[in-house]
């Protein structure tokens, strides 16, 4: 349902609630019924009703004290007139009723075969069948007259039920056949809106709005009916926004007007149609203006003389200057911060350097004493293991070359007490490039 009871939870009082309750039918069509047997309704309900010739069935929108209001909005009378409601729908009432209602669409694609064959120049929207089956509503739109007495005849005689037939405009049948707007909700006139105002372009001239038809043309091809909401209160702001018919002179050029806030009180100006714009205020326009009115002729449309650009040069210059005085002593600061750790690095290499010069001395002796003999002992093995002499020939003083083992043991043990000495420093350092040259 598209109405809300925003008086339902009130505690009205119940001797003197309204006993006109607003039914809802097809298409958005609400109508007002009395009732008389007081029947306990809520929102939503099926209800039968009393129309000419016999009856209908709609849904309960709204009860109580709201119905009185939209009586006197749509100037509807509390009088004999309102028809009365029978009851509440049974369960054999909601199936006739649909019974009727598929018959809806068969009944339009077949008239519409029959408008064409008649050649008439109108357009058939919807139609709508009682729920007792015995009436249908044809709606319809058209531009002029048109003359159908000969197809209410061919419809009566071939469906067999009471034809009305009812011109609508093209707001009403985009109420009844609905949709979605650009807004993202339900279409107003499909809801709430019965009273259609005339829209005129001027409302989107006032809204500053562009003259688009695509986008300023609803659903229905005409004008948006949301054009008028808000035109009072644009009306409103505009009586303090000056007009301007002619560009504004300057000495820097002719000013046209090229956009207005306003709501904001801002003006965009450009100067020979230039693509750079410059907002100004409404009082600014004005006094603009009156200078113009007197012969005058203003600097630009933001300084009446050019003194004042030139102080704005200035104190943008001393700004500036200030900036880089700030930045500068800045630098100089981090630069003394870095010379102070600084000083310390090379006190400790130079207390450093000597002693680790004469420890890398002192270890470089005996390693290389050792090394030196082991590579003379490669070396002659090296020599005997090539010589197929040594291998076959048994040397004659085998058994008197005693004390060299006794000599290469107290070698060897020699060898292991400098390794010792030497774990932890460096094994093979590096040579002098005048080292190599010497040789052993």
């Amino acid at each position: 349902m598209n109405s809300f009871d925003w008086l339902s939870h009130m505690g009205i009082p119940t001797v003197d609630k309204f006993d006109i309750v607003e039914v809802k039918f097809k298409g958005g069509r609400k109508e007002y019924y009395r009732n008389v047997d007081h029947i306990h309704l809520t929102t939503g309900d099926p209800v039968v009703v009393d129309v000419p010739n016999g009856h209908h069935i709609g849904y309960v929108s709204l009860q109580g004290e709201l119905v009185r209001l939209q009586m006197q909005k749509r100037k509807i009378k509390n009088d004999d007139n309102i028809l009365r409601i029978y009851r509440i729908a049974n369960q054999k009432d909601l199936e006739k009723w649909e019974e009727a209602k598929n018959r809806e669409i068969p009944t339009l694609y077949r008239t519409k075969q029959i408008i064409d064959e008649l050649k008439l120049e109108m357009k058939l929207s919807d139609i709508e069948y009682q729920a007792d089956n015995s009436k249908a509503t044809f709606y319809y739109s058209a531009d002029d007259r048109v003359d159908f007495r000969e197809l209410i005849k061919i419809l009566a005689s071939e469906f067999k039920i009471r034809v009305e037939m009812r011109q609508i405009s093209l707001r009403q049948e985009a109420g009844r056949l609905g949709g979605i707007g650009i807004c993202g909700r339900e279409l107003c006139c499909s809801t709430w809106i019965h009273d259609f105002k005339s829209v005129s372009t001027a409302a989107a001239r006032y809204q500053n709005l562009s003259l688009n038809p695509s986008k300023l043309s609803g659903q229905c091809g005409r004008l948006k009916c949301c054009l008028n909401y808000e035109l009072d209160t644009y009306m409103a702001a505009l009586e303090d926004v000056p007009t301007v018919e002619k560009p504004l002179l300057t000495e820097a050029g002719p000013a046209k007007l090229q956009k207005t806030d306003i709501f904001r009180k801002l003006m965009w100006f450009s100067y020979n149609n230039e693509n750079n714009w410059y907002s100004i205020s409404c009082e600014r326009v004005k006094e603009i203006q009156e200078l113009n009115e007197n012969g005058i002729q203003p600097f630009d449309l933001h300084n009446n003389k050019a003194k004042g650009i030139d102080e704005e040069v200035l104190q943008s210059n001393l700004e500036l200057e200030r900036l880089d005085k700030k930045f500068s002593t800045k630098k100089k600061k981090k630069k003394k911060k870095k010379g102070n750790t600084g000083v310390q690095e090379p006190v400790t290499q130079q207390s450093n350097k000597p002693v680790a010069k004469a420890e890398i001395k002192e270890t470089i002796k005996p390693a290389q004493e050792g090394d030196k003999n082991k590579s003379n002992k490669q070396k002659s093995g090296r020599k005997n293991f090539g010589n197929k002499a040594s291998r076959t020939e048994p040397s004659p003083s085998a058994g008197k070359n005693l004390p060299k083992r006794e000599n290469q043991n107290s070698d060897a043990k020699e060898v292991q007490e400098n390794k010792q000495k030497n774990k932890g420093k460096r094994r093979f350092p590096p040579r002098n490039k005048g080292d190599q040259n010497k040789g052993e």
